[in-house]
């Protein structure tokens, strides 16, 4: 089968970075489902795997962690899907990922695709939804419906790919969302996704939010720079407030004071943490995948997909990673077909 790996971690630019390779295809068993790829995504955990180190692969390494296609056979132990089923996953980073013709996944972690979405829509979504989901639903203490009433919710990176469906998903469950932007255009892509207010991220966010009417807020999202903002929210989370992190600190964080004087929960998210570790609830993720579904179906919730780029080879994925890395992506960029 086709696919795009690596063997040596190095800087984008150089094409040895992602290559196009032959491999053996794989065979479905126990709970694994084999999907045959039509679509895939990029996120920012590709560009980190793949960043330079003096690692070398003795055999070449697939990455990719978002995707959308058909079940070509399943595992012995499979309940849930068929050959045949439209499905979108965003799988498990412990095992060889979706840039590839054919990828063996768990069945628990897998969504029925959207009906109302082609492949290249559905493959925009999983993980960047369940990482939302999970952190403002599991991690964090709301519920999708009806959580947030009488809340207010700040999301740093708005326009980026979790930002974009934590926007709507917050949005659902009742909160006045306030989204940090600092261009025309990621401003209006806010917006559009439900936001109620867009402040500039580039500037002190303090005085914007009181302009607003906003003394303080009840919950963030720090979807983007951990460090950078971490002592403005410890300011601007009202007591008993919540923070939600998916961003490691480069440095040491003071947990301290004022986050401990207003009780303010910190929660951090790690969509991986359930497949990689095997948990007893990993088939909420599949659940997750299929409740959305559901959502987007009935027109509760809308794609993030901004580009798309054909077919899937290491050419593509390479300009994907510089795109993504450039740091001013809106949304999700998408590579479609083989």
């Amino acid at each position: 089968m086709k696919a795009v790996a690596l063997t040596r971690y190095l800087p984008i630019d150089d094409p040895h970075s992602l290559v196009d390779v032959e491999l053996e295809k794989p065979t479905a068993t126990g709970h694994d489902i084999l999907v045959r790829v039509e679509a895939v995504s990029v996120n920012p955990v590709d560009t980190k795997v793949r960043s330079p180190k003096p690692q070398v692969e003795a055999q070449p390494k697939v990455l990719g962690y978002d995707a959308a296609g058909v079940v070509e056979t399943v595992g012995e132990a499979v309940t849930r899907f068929k050959p045949g089923d439209a499905v979108y996953y965003a799988g498990d980073i412990t095992r060889s990922g979706s840039n590839a013709q054919f990828q063996l996944v768990d069945e628990r972690i897998v969504g029925r695709k959207p009906a109302s979405l082609d492949f290249a829509q559905a493959a925009a979504l999983p993980l960047t939804t369940i990482t939302a989901w999970e952190l403002l639903f599991d991690r964090m203490p709301y519920a999708i419906d009806n959580g947030g009433e009488g809340k207010s919710l700040l999301v740093i990176a708005g326009a980026g790919g979790v930002g974009s469906i934590a926007i709507q998903l917050a949005k659902r469950a009742g909160f006045t969302v306030i989204a940090t932007a600092s261009r025309q255009d990621t401003i209006d892509w806010c917006k559009a996704m439900g936001a109620d207010h867009v402040v500039n991220h580039r500037e002190p966010l303090g005085p914007q939010l009181k302009a607003l009417g906003f003394d303080t807020v009840d919950a963030a999202l720090n979807l983007a720079d951990t460090d950078r903002y971490w002592t403005d929210l410890g300011e601007l989370l009202a007591p008993l407030g919540h923070v939600g992190l998916i961003v490691e600190p480069r440095g040491e964080l003071r947990i301290g004071d004022p986050y401990k004087a207003k009780s303010i929960g910190i929660h951090w998210e790690m969509m991986f943490a359930r497949p990689r570790f095997r948990t007893a609830d990993m088939g909420e993720q599949g659940a997750l995948l299929d409740r959305v579904a559901d959502l987007i179906d009935a027109g509760q919730l809308r794609g993030t997909l901004t580009g798309t780029l054909s077919p899937i080879n290491a050419a593509n994925l390479r300009e994907a990673h510089r795109r993504l890395e450039s740091g001013t992506t809106i949304g999700k960029l998408v590579l479609a077909g083989w």
